[in-house]
């Protein structure tokens, strides 16, 4: 943490709050792809091939 302090010119403080916002949405976007897939899957959206074929 204090390198990539030393390195962005930011405190230590702001670099572990950045962090932990990003692991915090990662983690939801987890939570909410977990929830979605089943009914992706339902649909026949199986890859991202998939979903660009049906929005183009």
């Amino acid at each position: 943490m204090q390198k990539i302090s030393r390195e962005q010119n930011k405190p230590v403080s702001d670099v572990v709050r950045e962090s932990i916002r990003r692991y915090i949405a990662v983690e939801r976007f987890r939570a909410l792809r977990r929830k979605v897939l089943p009914f992706a899957e339902a649909q026949g959206f199986l890859t991202d091939e998939d979903v660009f074929k049906a929005i183009s």
